[in-house]
Parts: C-alpha cells; sequence; structure tokens
C-alpha cells in the first residue's frame, strides 16, 4: 500500500542525474531540506534536532527566494520545508512557498499542524505537493505528553487537516495530505485509534515509523527501542487500507534497525540532496550539523551554484569518500535506500548481464 515509495527511494526515476553521477560529472541536488524556522512550537520528547536549541532565527525571505529562482534553473526539482523548526512560523511561509512552485521546484512540508489554518491552506494548497503533519498519538492527553504542548492542540491539529481536506477537495488541487506517528512506548497503543482518526479526516495516508537515534541528539530516551514488539501492529493496521486510505507500517525500515551491516562501504548519497538550516548554511548532510567540515557554505554569501561548485564542498565529497564510514553514522537516515542502491550500482553482482 506504499504507493508513494515512502519506505523506499525514488532515485530509481532519475536515471539521467544517476547516469551523469556515474560518468564523473557534476550534478545538481534533486532534493533539499529546507529550514525557514529555527524556533518551534512544540517540544516533542523524540526531537532528534533538540541540539540546535530551537533558536528563533528565520531564513531571510527575499534571499530565500533568490536562491530558489537559481536552484530551479540549475535543476533542483523538490524542496521539503521542515527542519529545526516549525515552519510553519516563518511569517513568509505561504510567499515562499508559491515562490518555490513558481520556480520549478516540488514543495513537501513537514509540520506539527497546529499553525495549518484555513487562510494558510488556500493559499499553499494549490503550489504543495505533499503536507505531512507530525500527529504522535490517537488522543489529546497522550499527544499533549509526547509533544509536550498543550492538549487542545490535539483538536487544532485534526481541525486544521480536517479543513485541509475539505478545501482540497473543493479545489481539486492533487496536494497529498497525510500525517505521521513515530511509534514509541507511550504511544503504541493508540496507534489504531490514531489510524482510525486520520482515515476518518479524510487524509490519503497515516505513516507509521521507528525512532531513528540522531548522534547529536539531547535525548537518548529512546535509543534502545526493540520494535520487533510492534510486528503485531502491521495485520492490525492492515485492516484499515481501502482504495483512498493506507497505513504505511514502515517494518523494512524498523527490520534495518538491528542488521549488522549497513551494506554499502562509502555514503555515495550526497551529490543528489542537500540541507539549508535556518541560519542559511548549506550543509551535506543533516547528520552532521555544526561539524564545519559538513558546512559546504552560505546562501546569504554566494550563490547556490558557486557553494555547490566550491572548494568547500569538493574538500567535504573528497573526506566522504575516502574517511567516513556510514557504520559510525545514523541508523536509518534519509538517505539509506539511495545508498544502498547507488552501491549496487558501482558493485554489481556476478551474472548481472543475464537479466
Amino acid at each position: 500500500m506504499d504507493d508513494f515509495r515512502i519506505d523506499s527511494h525514488k532515485l530509481i526515476f532519475h536515471p539521467r542525474e544517476v547516469t551523469q553521477w556515474l560518468a564523473g560529472e557534476e550534478v545538481y541536488p534533486l532534493y533539499l531540506e529546507i529550514s525557514p524556522s529555527g524556533a518551534c512550537n512544540h517540544r516533542c520528547t523524540f526531537c532528534a534536532l533538540d541540539f540546535m536549541e530551537y533558536k528563533p532565527r528565520f531564513l531571510d525571505a527575499a534571499i530565500l527566494k533568490e536562491r530558489l529562482t537559481e536552484m530551479g534553473r540549475l535543476g533542483v526539482k523538490s524542496v521539503m520545508y521542515g527542519g529545526e523548526g516549525e515552519p510553519f512560523l516563518h511569517k513568509d511561509i505561504a510567499d515562499i512557498i508559491v515562490h518555490t512552485k513558481g520556480s520549478g521546484i516540488d514543495v513537501g512540508i513537514t509540520t506539527n499542524g497546529v499553525l495549518l489554518t484555513k487562510p494558510l491552506a488556500e493559499k499553499i494548497l494549490g503550489s504543495t505537493s505533499w503536507i505531512k503533519v507530525s500527529l504522535n498519538a490517537g488522543t489529546a492527553e497522550t499527544y499533549a505528553k509526547i509533544h509536550r504542548t498543550q492538549a487542545a492542540d490535539f483538536q487544532r491539529v485534526v481541525q486544521n487537516l480536517t479543513t485541509a481536506v475539505a478545501l482540497q477537495q473543493e479545489t481539486g488541487t492533487r496536494c497529498t495530505l497525510g500525517a505521521q506517528m513515530v511509534l514509541l512506548p507511550e504511544n503504541a497503543a493508540e496507534v489504531e485509534t490514531l489510524a482510525q482518526v486520520a482515515r476518518e479526516i479524510g487524509l490519503r495516508y497515516l505513516v507509521v515509523k521507528p525512532y531513528s537515534q540522531h548522534h547529536k541528539s539531547i535525548t537518548h530516551e529512546y535509543s534502545s527501542v526493540d520494535y520487533s514488539a510492534f510486528n503485531y501492529l502491521k495485520e492490525k493496521l492492515a485492516a484499515f487500507n481501502d482504495e483512498s486510505f493506507s497505513v504505511i507500517f514502515r517494518e523494512r525500515t524498523m527490520k534495518k534497525i538491528k542488521r549488522t551491516k549497513r551494506g554499502y562501504e562509502r555514503c555515495l548519497a550526497l551529490p543528489f540532496w542537500s540541507y539549508i538550516d535556518s541560519a542559511g548554511n548549506v550543509w551535506g548532510c543533516s547528520a552532521y550539523l555544526g561539524d564545519d567540515s559538513f558546512r559546504y557554505g552560505s546562501i546569504y554569501d554566494h550563490t547556490f551554484q558557486e557553494i555547490w561548485l566550491g572548494d568547500r564542498r569538493k574538500e567535504c565529497m573528497k573526506k566522504v569518500s575516502t574517511e567516513l564510514d556510514p557504520e559510525g553514522c545514523r541508523m536509518n537516515c534519509r538517505m539509506d535506500e539511495i545508498n544502498l542502491y547507488l552501491w549496487e550500482l558501482t558493485h554489481p553482482s556476478e551474472h548481472v548481464n543475464f537479466i
């Protein structure tokens, strides 16, 4: 039921860029994660980027839009607005989203949904490919404990999503509206409740995913969760699936947590993606935020092309290709499946000509 390949990858749909990379040619990222806001209105117990300290800083909209126009011209295909803060806290986020789409770049948004009001939804739904709301409980009480916010936010998010679904249906926009739960011991008993809520709202999907420990995270409360104890949920959640709604239980990702080997000896995915934090810094990998050797530059100081073709990025790529051991990286990082794919392409097994 994973029609959107959320538990897999989509690099297979970009053979031209992969072919250029295999030939040793420079490629611009297909996908960027951008954090418009360092501030956040929640303090989730599982927050991977808590070490970023939720600083109240916001990307300069004018400069960002200038860079987005450039990135669209260079071949960037998608941007996900999320990052270390809540993207909808940025006062110009609607204008930024519309401009991004106008630059030829597809837009995705990860949000807690509290600020997804009707006026905002009316402005952005037509320019957005998908919005995924982090909704980590099936009841207001548990939601408040995990998101560390007021219980009233739960119903506010449910109402915001209900309104957004109605708008999406009325206007015929193609924006896919979904929710995501990080499966934790505290909310495991409410997964089915949340699946029912999500289906009643009219969402396209609910993703149930495992926690992934960031090496720099302050919290380590969930670093040893045994996800094999939750295997029984897969069959129960399948009962909610129909032609318009699915629960994407990320069993594959859960199983990989206990693997002894990653399946690749070097990270090969960095040419295809990048991360821009709320201070305007461009990073090679979000797992190494704060490590200056992974900082390519700043959009406030240089164009994106200058940053991407610059010496700092070249030095980073050399380090990653010769020194970085992925075994020390964050387990189940966003580029894990892409790395498995690229490693197999560059290290094929025998008899591959017998297709």
